[in-house]
């Protein structure tokens, strides 16, 4: 199904999850006033800090750029919500929300208020719940919603598709990236699509996301002006190796405490026993450790759940994972006041009550 300005909405097939985001940082404020100022007619807005927004907003930066069209782009993230008069820019023409629609009613509420047109781009399910019906919604408005296509990848066809019919007018063939770019941006974008639509299918996704992982603070252009210099250089390849190089690292860290186990009687044994092991100083293996753990655990004739303990200020943090989708690690959790999820739960618990958890025949 084609996307087109003139639809007031378009979904397009079915998968994913929102998170309405939004920043309201003086130096937004300070931008907006002065886009205002100078008659900017063209403002974007990204989801923050989203690869998929920060992406997005490389291609609205680079089609602006290339028609020299003049353009503010800030990120939204979850700090405080820019209010609609913070928008009040003098002829304002375009208004873009990428990779998320804004607050809900937000990006609306705007386009009736504003003669400026509107446009949004997201691939989450739930953010169909945003879309107002065919008739509420302002002529002005539209939302580019494609379930089976990450935001980036959507925005970066329709910015590379605009630039190439406004200029194929002139005459002039050209590409919203250089050559020398193009082949290694867009294998980058698959990479995030596998991501963002919870395929996993790419090989290496696992070690190309935690190579990832380290460019998430480098994400606000605003604190950043060389993001978009940056994002051009990320290469699929360098992020892997970086990503095996970190699993690696955290695997041998996860090796010496996982020889160091011992049994634990969850609830004093009133929720059976599994396998623990205590991690000062390396709560950010809990997770992985966990996983690991429920797995010996369930080898060992115990309850297929991992306890990964740690200290946080004067008390102890326990820390369930389970890989059996049968067992519910957060009835204990919540039994001692914590919470969370059937397959991962915390909560926090005085030394003397966790003595009492030790089995006097460690393992």
């Amino acid at each position: 199904m084609t996307l087109s300005l003139v639809r007031k909405w378009t979904v397009l097939s079915a998968t994913s999850s929102i998170q309405a985001r939004s920043f309201r940082s003086n130096a937004a404020i300070d931008a907006l006033t002065k886009a205002s100022e100078a008659k900017t007619p063209n403002i974007v807005f990204y989801n923050y800090p989203s690869f998929s927004g920060a992406f997005s907003a490389l291609f609205a930066h680079l089609f602006h750029s290339r028609l020299n069209l003049p353009c503010l782009i800030l990120p939204f993230s979850s700090v405080e919500p820019l209010r609609i008069e913070d928008l009040y820019v003098d002829e304002l023409e375009k208004c873009y929300f990428l990779d998320f629609l804004g607050p809900k009613g937000f990006a609306v509420e705007l386009s009736r208020r504003s003669m400026c047109e509107v446009i949004g781009f997201d691939h989450r399910k739930s953010v169909l719940s945003h879309i107002s019906s065919t008739e509420d919604c302002p002529a002005n408005l539209s939302f580019h919603v494609d379930l089976e296509k990450s935001s980036s990848s959507a925005v970066y066809e329709y910015f590379s598709t605009k630039l190439a019919d406004m200029k194929s007018t002139q005459g002039e063939a050209v590409s919203l990236l250089d050559s020398k770019d193009q082949d290694r941006v867009e294998l980058v974008l698959e990479y995030i699509e596998d991501g963002d639509l919870r395929q996993w299918s790419l090989p290496d996704i696992r070690a190309f996301n935690n190579g990832l992982g380290e460019w998430r603070s480098k994400l606000n252009c605003i604190t950043n002006p060389y993001m978009y210099e940056q994002l051009l250089e990320i290469s699929s390849v360098d992020l892997i190796s970086k990503g095996n190089s970190y699993i690696s690292s955290h695997q041998n860290a996860a090796n010496k405490l996982l020889n160091k186990v011992f049994k634990v009687r969850l609830g004093r044994g009133f929720y059976g026993e599994c396998l623990g092991v205590r991690a000062d100083g390396n709560s950010n293996l809990s997770d992985e450790i966990g996983k690991q753990l429920s797995v010996k655990s369930a080898a060992a004739g115990l309850r297929p759940i991992g306890a990964v303990i740690y200290m946080q200020r004067n008390n102890l943090k326990v820390c369930l994972r389970s890989i059996d989708r049968a067992t519910d690690t957060s009835e204990v959790a919540k039994a001692y006041g914590g919470g969370g999820s059937p397959s991962s739960s915390s909560f926090i618990i005085r030394m003397d009550e966790y003595n009492q958890w030790l089995s006097v025949n460690s393992s």
